[in-house]
């Protein structure tokens, strides 16, 4: 009997989408669903994005450069230099999304069987990245009592391994919104020195800090040659269905090495490179108001979450993501129970169970992650929905 792949039996559901099915039935009912799963904005983007691709007036849609169109690339390492990130266009190849950046520095650095050791809970897709590499994460577990900080350096120290080649943060984190402080970046730059690894750091939300700023790993001095940082449009720019993202670092073989990957998959889409440069003409403060609304929609939420009868949830320093502690043994059930047994004016609210954020058996499970994407009036009225639900759930353990 033919089967399939043990990776594909093993390969995790995503916890931002695994309940759509039973959203969409909802929608099929009239049911107006809040979607605070996901982190797709309903900021608008860019029109000098949608006009770039209106006026390409291209006679072929070709290929491109597998490392990325070079004058696109020429300003993307101008704005990085805008950050004091000191790079230039060699430094830089586009890839479809952040994620196959990820993918591709994983596939370029480590081999089958190798470790990285991953903060927890993280962004959910890393799993399925290194299950395609082949390679394993190792958690290290924060805490939503700490507000998502940086576990102890040591904690990291106990658990390298032959097999480590290297550590994987993201930076404002996705799911927690947390934002790693230069002492806790200083002391990832000083272990991966010692012990000769890779950092890795996605750093999709960097415009997106409303207390301080992000310090990029790029710009950590001595490990230049070990910073694989990976970047992305979708959320900077409202932009998640034009898939373009980068990967930057100033090791050149493994520069080398990922251009192969890329040649192999052709090009990135041509398209979205247009408008993706686009966007990079924007004025210098484009993300003020952007980053004020997005202020505006996470004060407004753990405003609405601190007064709810045994819900906990920290003020995210950063990205638009929020991590609350219900009071229900189990997330992944209360969460698709809000979607096919509960309705507040008909209609009801979409979460995504945080178990999935997590590695470690156990952990999670009365947790969810919440997405302030959308404006403040759908978050208030998502807010009632979830009040009313945690009043109404027959298994809550207030």
């Amino acid at each position: 009997m033919i089967t399939i792949s043990e990776r594909g039996k093993n390969m995790p559901s995503s916890p931002i989408r695994k309940l759509a099915s039973f959203a969409d039935n909802a929608k099929k009912e009239g049911v107006k669903v809040y979607h605070l799963n996901i982190g797709q904005p309903d900021i608008e983007t860019p029109a000098v994005m949608m006009d770039a691709v209106s006026n390409a007036h291209l006679k072929v849609l070709e290929y491109t450069d597998s490392a990325g169109i070079l004058s696109f690339r020429k300003k993307l390492a101008g704005y990085y230099q805008s950050k004091e990130i000191n790079v230039d266009y060699s430094d830089i190849l586009i890839t479809i999304g952040g994620s196959e950046g990820i993918l591709f520095a994983f596939m370029a650095c480590l081999d089958a069987g190798d470790e990285i050791i991953v903060p927890e809970p993280f962004y959910a897709n890393y799993i399925g990245f290194a299950m395609a590499a082949g390679i394993k994460i190792i958690p290290i577990t924060s805490t939503i009592e700490s507000g998502f900080a940086l576990p102890p350096i040591e904690s990291f120290r106990e658990k390298i391994t032959s097999k480590t080649k290297g550590i994987f943060i993201c930076n404002p984190n996705n799911p927690t919104g947390y934002v790693y402080s230069e002492l806790e970046l200083l002391q990832i730059r000083d272990l991966i020195k010692e012990k000769d690894l890779y950092l890795f750091s996605d750093e999709a939300y960097t415009e997106f800090c409303y207390d301080g700023k992000v310090k990029s790993t790029l710009t950590l001095e001595g490990v230049e040659d070990r910073v694989i940082m990976i970047d992305t449009f979708s959320k900077k720019y409202s932009a998640c269905g034009a898939r373009i993202g980068a990967l930057v670092t100033k090791n050149k073989a493994v520069i080398e090495a990922v251009m192969k990957f890329s040649q192999a998959r052709l090009s990135p889409p041509t398209l979205e490179q247009i408008a993706a440069e686009a966007a990079l003409g924007l004025p210098a403060d484009y993300f003020e108001a952007t980053r004020a609304e997005y202020k505006k929609r996470r004060d407004t939420l753990i405003g609405r979450l601190s007064k709810m009868e045994g819900v906990y949830c920290q003020s995210p320093q950063g990205a638009f993501y929020a991590m609350a502690k219900l009071p229900v043994a189990d997330t992944d059930a209360f969460c698709q129970w809000l979607l096919t047994s509960f309705r507040k004016d008909n209609a009801t609210i979409m979460l995504a169970p945080a178990s999935g954020f997590y590695t470690t058996p156990g952990l999670g499970k009365n947790e969810v992650r919440l997405a302030y994407v959308l404006n403040e009036q759908d978050i208030n009225a998502a807010m009632d929905c979830l009040e009313a639900g945690l009043k109404a759930y027959p298994h809550n353990i207030v």
